[in-house]
């Protein structure tokens, strides 16, 4: 009986330890002292001082370092076998937009994967710029509009938004209309491209669906250890987008913003820096792995994300579960890579579990390359308050409320992309 209860003592106590010791931190005086990575000297310790220096040797190193050690190598290439526009009206929201659903197919090895794109295009713009980004629930979630094709590709189960069985249905159409200001968007003469993610790859931790599979050798069952993870699978897809969008005759593909909210705002920053297509990104809450520096340890932390999402980024990522001091690299290089092209990253008062000054400490840490190009950025460490926003090329604000996407982030980004991207109503 002793031998019992002391074990039972010794597992209490282990698992207070445990608690303790992976508890997220909210307080700035616990932050770590950590020296933040210059964005312009190389890994030799070689200083940047020009764009030659900078695009020739130093950000080919940095997205060489991301991409190995973090969101993981696309293994192969696969083109797009077909695309086709499988409904559109030029009487969408009430008569002001062209609305298309546009099927892009993929084929190998016997396999086959198809992702729709929903397209929103103001009817009194011949060549419309467009924001384009993921949805965490289908298509047919952004609008009420009856027209959209819901998926059948696996989904979570939310029982808030009527979703069981892992299965979209009609209960979910329009409930997350709220995120996506479809009207300000077309009002203000541009288009929304948003695409479903799980159609790309389901968010769970099986590599045995989605667009993974296409590339594996024979055997293969996962990728290796240096491969893409999901966020590099999803932002692929973007760029397959990008590759139908530069097609279409409606759309001014010079000037697609790439947006992404909270994990899709990680996708969003990786795909931004991977496709130089994008002429604009947007981050929007994207927190630990996205725009918040890593080596602060606030909020969620390297280790967390890798243990509740393993299937996110690569396996070399792991090494630096709890060793965040390690990183040879830090977020705002992530931020850099995007560079001299407009950048926004926006932040949630009451998301702390994402680090509003950690992100925003990025978009500062990062200005020092964007001044190579002579484009300003953020140019004080001080956080501004909250409302009220800093739009220059590298924009940033904090806002009141909590981690989601508002009407007030989205009249943000209208007026900066119109501003930085000189697009007229």
């Amino acid at each position: 009986m002793k031998q019992l209860t002391f074990f039972f003592i010794f597992y209490f106590l282990v698992q207070i330890c445990f608690a303790q010791k992976f508890v997220p931190n909210y307080d700035e005086s616990k932050v770590p002292d950590f020296e933040v990575p210059d964005p312009l000297v190389s890994f030799k310790q070689k200083e940047i001082n020009s764009k030659k220096d900078w695009e020739k040797k130093r950000r080919p190193e940095l997205l060489d370092w991301f991409t190995q050690n973090m969101f993981g190598e696309v293994p192969g290439d696969l083109r797009i076998v077909s695309y086709e526009i499988i409904e559109e009206s030029d009487d969408a929201l009430n008569g002001k937009a062209k609305r298309k659903q546009v099927e892009i197919s993929f084929k190998k090895k016997g396999l086959t994967l198809d992702f729709t794109i929903l397209i929103y295009l103001p009817k009194d713009v011949q060549k419309a710029p467009l924001f384009i980004g993921y949805n965490f629930y289908g298509n047919h979630t952004i609008s009420d509009d009856v027209n959209i094709v819901i998926s059948d590709a696996w989904a979570s189960n939310n029982a808030s938004l009527g979703i069981q069985y892992n299965q979209l249905n009609e209960k979910s159409r329009g409930v997350r209309t709220n995120r996506w200001a479809i009207e300000k968007i077309i009002d203000a003469g541009m288009g929304l491209a948003t695409v479903y993610y799980s159609e790309l790859d389901p968010d769970k931790n099986d590599f045995s669906d989605g667009i993974h599979p296409f590339f594996y050798k024979n055997g293969q069952e996962m990728p290796a250890v240096n491969e893409w993870g999901s966020i590099a699978a999803w932002a692929w897809g973007l760029s397959r987008a990008m590759d139908y969008l530069e097609k279409d005759d409606d759309v001014d593909a010079s000037k697609v913003i790439v947006f992404g909210h909270s994990r899709l705002g990680k996708t969003s920053l990786w795909a931004g820096a991977t496709d130089e297509r994008f002429a604009a990104v947007i981050s929007n809450n994207s927190g630990c792995g996205g725009a918040a520096l890593s080596k602060r340890k606030f909020g969620e932390t390297v280790w967390r994300i890798n243990s509740s999402f393993p299937h996110w980024f690569c396996k070399r990522f792991y090494r630096f579960n709890n060793k965040e001091e390690n990183l040879p690299v830090d977020q705002h290089q992530l931020l850099a890579l995007i560079a001299p092209r407009p950048l926004y990253v926006a932040s949630a008062e009451e998301d702390q579990w994402a680090d509003p000054k950690g992100e925003f400490l990025s978009t500062f840490y990062a200005t020092p390359v964007y001044n190579l190009y002579g484009k300003k950025g953020i140019e004080t460490i001080e956080m501004p308050e909250v409302n009220q926003p800093v739009q220059n090329t590298v924009a940033y604000h904090i806002r009141t409320g909590k981690h989601d996407v508002t009407d007030y982030d989205w009249e943000q980004y209208i007026k900066w992309a119109k501003q930085e991207l000189k697009i007229e109503e």
